[in-house]
């Protein structure tokens, strides 16, 4: 991370004396302040969520951040890309982070992306104001870094009219929470250091909009969690080594095609397949009538095999959603409903042959979402990587990295306007239910409501300058009741010289 950080500067520096005379404008900057002021345990969920890594689950917190970002366009449809953004807290997970540093360099439709970066979810699009969020992938955590190749927007496919499209990627990285983790778990609990990250898609879409109203997408998502080392803290304080996986290349190529794990993996990765592998199918259907725009998706959650490919004869797990764009209306300009549900997890029952003497049968249910018995949770500092309605482990006051009820219900619903080219707003309305697991159910079913009320000003006479202030509450039994105020400034611009 190191060596990125100090490329990026390096290229941004030089390439900035470069282009100085003929077109400095291609350096943006951007500096943002923001503070959350709750009277709960925890922060309001709408404090936190979906805002890569940055928001805390501290009922009172800060940061500041400041970013640079450069982008050129070159000849022979090359392209670069390259930006740094730092960022200091008060009652943040890491008190200072390297939010991003990365260098992309463009090929026509190709694009390899190496470092920290910020990424909406991918692939499957959704209304990034509204939507609740992600079932694998999104912005509710910190970035991860790594090295992707992608192709990010559809590519119409030669000698199909447009009528046929498609966009994917492959990504190898590394997760950065380790001294988050050592330091957060608690006595006989478990931790990884070092663990890997994998995840490749490929989305399709049919249709021609400039042709047929009518449109359609669908493809797979899937990331791992792989090598590493798992540990205990002891009642002494110390580390013991648990469980060391391997790292080698056979490692990297057992996360991209998923397989089982040889001997030198714990036995159950030897029936089911080795590291932490879990998945979506994404499907979404558009549908445009002059400034009328629809769009219905849907985003089916699995891990492992468990659910991939109709096992069970069911799919109940998944998140659904609808957005409406209404068309030469200022004050309500979108509308979104979305149900979500985590509680069927291929049902309760689990049974892998190598437990008893039925070698030759395996039930593979009781799907523990999110979390895995080697590296604890699919989390990144305390934060679940995909849906925001599980609280990641970040909430839990006994040190334990993992997530505590991952058998949920809910649905969430937003709407936002924009009456004037300065003032925009949006509502945020979620209801949810808690099971806990199937391991450690609750005694009763937790109900949740969360919601936002937000405001944001961009004056014209103040270029660049955006201020926001939201209203932020919580009321229910998990995570808890909690009130407060949310507010930041924003200002962006470009480089002179």
């Amino acid at each position: 991370m190191r060596k990125v950080i100090i490329a990026v500067i390096s290229f941004l520096c030089v390439n900035t004396c470069l282009i100085a005379d003929n077109n400095g404008n291609n350096v943006k900057y951007n500096v943002e302040m923001s503070g959350t002021f709750s009277n709960g345990e925890f922060a309001p969920l709408w404090a936190t969520a979906n805002r890569f890594g940055l928001g805390s689950v501290e009922s009172k917190n800060g940061f500041l951040r400041a970013g640079i970002q450069y982008n050129r366009s070159m000849k022979r449809n090359w392209g670069i890309e390259a930006g740094l953004d730092i960022a200091g807290g008060v009652n943040m997970a890491s008190q200072f982070r390297v939010q991003q540093a990365y260098m992309d360099i463009s090929w026509k439709i190709l694009n390899l992306s190496i470092g920290s970066k910020e990424r909406f979810g991918f692939p499957l699009e959704k209304n990034s104001m509204l939507t609740s969020g992600w079932m694998v992938e999104g912005p509710n955590a910190a970035p991860v870094p790594q090295i992707r190749g992608e192709i990010k927007e559809f590519w119409n496919i030669p000698g199909t009219g447009k009528w046929l499209a498609l966009k994917g990627h492959i990504a190898y990285g590394k997760f950065m929470d380790d001294y988050w983790q050592r330091n957060f778990v608690g006595k006989n609990f478990c931790y990884t250091q070092n663990t890997l990250y994998h995840s490749k898609s490929l989305m399709f879409r049919i249709g021609n909009e400039e042709k047929f109203p009518l449109s359609f997408e669908f493809g797979i998502l899937m990331a791992t969690q792989f090598a590493g080392n798992q540990y205990r803290m002891q009642s002494d304080g110390t580390p013991k080594l648990i469980t060391d996986m391997p790292d080698d290349l056979g490692a990297f190529w057992s996360a991209f095609f998923p397989t089982a794990g040889g001997d030198d993996t714990p036995a159950g990765e030897q029936v089911n397949v080795e590291g932490n592998m879990l998945g979506s199918w994404n499907f979404a259907l558009n549908y445009k009538w002059n400034d009328w725009r629809v769009r219905a998706t849907l985003d089916h959650y699995f891990e492992d095999h468990s659910q991939m490919f109709w096992e069970y004869g069911r799919w109940k797990d998944g998140q659904i959603g609808i957005e409406l764009y209404l068309p030469k209306n200022k004050w309500v300009t979108a509308v979104l409903w979305e149900g979500i549900s985590t509680k069927d997890s291929s049902g309760p029952i689990l049974y892998d042959g190598f437990w008893g003497s039925f070698s030759d049968i395996q039930w593979s249910c009781g799907d523990d979402y999110y979390n895995n018995h080697i590296y604890q949770a699919w989390q990144h500092y305390g934060l679940g990587m995909g849906h925001p309605f599980l609280p990641g482990p970040a909430y839990n006051n006994d040190g334990e990295i993992i997530f505590k009820s991952n058998r949920m219900k809910g649905q969430h619903y937003g709407i936002m306007g924009n009456p004037t080219m300065e003032w925009n707003w949006r509502v945020l309305a979620s209801f949810y239910r808690h099971w806990g697991s199937y391991s450690r159910p609750f005694e009763y079913v937790k109900r949740q409501f969360s919601g936002l009320a937000e405001v944001r000003y961009s004056p014209t006479r103040l270029n660049g300058w955006q201020f926001s202030a939201a209203f932020v509450m919580d009321r229910g039994e998990f995570p808890g009741n909690s009130t407060g105020m949310m507010v930041s400034v924003r200002k962006t611009g470009k480089f002179m010289f």
